[in-house]
């Protein structure tokens, strides 16, 4: 079995699939010709970062980025030792598999806070830390801008200008941001906003979901597979390429029509809406 059309930069998150264990999805990948996957950490623990490093190595894949790091907005001193600590463990897992690029979801409003500026300073104090923990891990750190709907509890960087004015405090080599389509499509300011960050070589990774309605109650599900939405995904993917980005696009789908369907059918129909919807 393989997918027809080019997948040499096709990157399937493992979320998109998450119904597969990691040995099968690499068997679906290698079936299919694709050959880079992004990981998500709490499979990689449950499975073992050095078996997964093995399994995915031993496979010629190549592990574009790791998922997650962040949250890192808490107000309690031993909260914020909290999560240093535990991005430091998630620069060392990315490192251990072998990506250079750890996303991070930054955080929302501590309970009882209504202090968004206060949020976004305590994530660039936390990154003044990490940047060069994980820069001497050989890890990047890409800030992932989330919708504004999710900026209360999940996310205070909502859009890309947002999530550059924290990353440009530090070289672009530790800290820059992710592109994900889903969150950024309604931003009338997000194309100018890829062109400075592909200036500064800030754009760590790309990702791909279409923006579909009505949204599921929750929203966190509402991701839809490419070409079922609104969103024009050749045109995102002509601005980041215009702004200097070559790398793997990467496609994460938090579905549970898809999650309920069989894995490697899901993976295949990705792959090939994929090659249908983008410019190789």
């Amino acid at each position: 079995m393989s997918a027809s059309g080019d997948l040499s930069r096709f990157s399937i998150n493992q979320m998109t699939v998450k119904q597969l264990s990691l040995p099968e999805l690499v068997d679906a990948c290698r079936e299919l010709g694709v050959v880079n996957v992004g990981l998500w950490r709490e499979p990689v623990q449950t499975y073992g970062v050095e078996a997964t490093a093995k399994l995915v190595r031993d496979a010629g894949l190549t592990v574009t980025t790791l998922c997650r790091g962040g949250f890192l907005t808490a107000i309690d001193p031993d909260e914020r030792t909290a999560a240093l600590a535990d991005n430091r463990r998630a620069v060392d897992e990315a490192a251990a598999l072998g990506t250079e690029v750890l996303v991070l979801v930054s955080g929302g409003l501590p309970a009882g806070s209504r202090d968004l500026h206060g949020a976004r300073e305590r994530i660039a104090d936390a990154l003044s830390v990490l940047g060069p923990y994980a820069e001497e891990h050989g890890v990047k750190l890409a800030i992932e801008p989330l919708h504004p709907m999710y900026a209360a509890d999940r996310c205070v960087v909502s859009t890309l200008a947002q999530a550059l004015d924290l990353a440009e405090r530090f070289p672009a080599h530790q800290v820059g941001v992710t592109v994900d389509t889903y969150h950024i499509w309604w931003d009338d300011q997000a194309p100018a906003q890829i062109a400075r960050a592909g200036a500064g070589g800030r754009i760590h990774t790309f990702q791909l979901a279409d923006w579909t309605t009505p949204l599921p109650e929750g929203v966190l599900t509402g991701r839809g597979q490419i070409g079922d939405g609104a969103i024009d995904m050749r045109e995102w993917q002509g601005y980041v390429e215009a702004a200097g980005y070559t790398g793997a696009i990467e496609v994460e789908l938090f579905n549970d029509g898809l999650w309920a369907r069989d894995g490697r059918e899901v993976l295949a129909e990705t792959a090939e809406r994929f090659t249908a919807n983008l410019n190789l």
